[in-house]
């Protein structure tokens, strides 16, 4: 059996920790012949330090499934943004001092320092009267190990280095959904959200779902015998093709919806709880 497992609201506590007990239902699902891969938003690298931290090694659907990997780092699938459909739309962004914009390749995520000290000093002046936003911009910044560029433009610009996501956080929602619309607009691309104030953007192909069928016919194995389990929007392509779906109790209403099992939260080791139960079904 193949068992996807979304990190963050899935198997990441709120410390972004993978708990002992979740640590230990991972290494005895493993034990017992399963393949337990991480299919996640975030970077490789990002994703792979809490595996590390626990002592886990895993396949890793990276960038929303932009880059499939095995154990050992080999990549399988990959499917970047066309630059040339993203880029004008990019400069909108720029130009927006209320958009905070990550923008992922290979191996970085880049943030434009404009951007982070119009993020910083919003946070700042609400920080009385909106502790909420203060926290908020917070958790982005550490969500994420970003490398800071003077001009952001350097980045979209270079034909060295090959854009695989796009981030955009917001506060106010209308303003995501304006970012959204215009995204969605452009050929070959798919918008999703982790969270209530982000959208990502991907190339169409890259969806945890088609990840999931990727890691599937690499191991062998049906989609009948594929386990999900996920918390947010970006999952939703995981649950239209998984044998079995395993919403958190945190999860999105539209995961609960379709889902088989429904967990405990990602703050109660509702991975571990999940798992125990799916392979006492099974």
């Amino acid at each position: 059996m193949l068992i996807a497992l979304d990190m963050d609201g899935t198997l990441l506590n709120g410390e972004g920790k993978i708990s002992e007990r979740n640590r230990a239902a991972i290494t005895a699902a493993k034990a017992q012949g399963h393949i337990v891969a991480v299919v996640t938003g975030r970077a490789r690298k990002d994703a792979l330090a809490p595996l590390r931290e626990a002592d886990l090694v895993c396949p890793i659907a990276s960038l929303n499934g932009a880059i499939v990997t095995l154990e050992d780092g080999t990549v399988i699938s990959e499917a970047p943004l066309e630059r040339a459909a993203v880029r004008p739309t990019l400069e909108w962004v720029r130009e927006q001092s209320d958009l905070y914009c990550e923008t992922y390749t290979g191996d970085a995520v880049y943030v434009g320092l404009h951007n982070r000290s119009q993020w910083e000093a919003l946070a700042s002046e609400m920080a009385d009267v909106a502790p909420d936003v203060k926290w908020l911009v917070n958790k982005q910044f550490q969500q994420a190990r970003v490398t800071y560029v003077d001009d952001i433009r350097t980045v979209w610009d270079d034909p060295q280095l090959t854009l695989y996501k796009l981030l955009i956080f917001a506060l106010d929602r209308g303003r995501l959904l304006d970012a959204a619309s215009r995204f969605a607009a452009l050929p070959g691309v798919t918008v999703t959200s982790s969270h209530p104030h982000n959208i990502e953007m991907n190339n169409e192909r890259a969806t945890k779902g088609e990840a999931l069928k990727q890691l599937a016919a690499h191991y062998g194995i049906d989609l009948r015998d594929t386990v999900a389990f996920g918390d947010s929007h970006n999952d939703l392509s995981m649950f239209e093709v998984a044998g079995c779906r395993v919403a958190m109790a945190n999860a999105a209403p539209e995961l609960k919806e379709m889902c088989d099992v429904i967990t405990l939260s990602h703050e109660e080791d509702g991975v571990a709880a999940g798992l125990e139960r799916v392979l006492r079904q099974r």
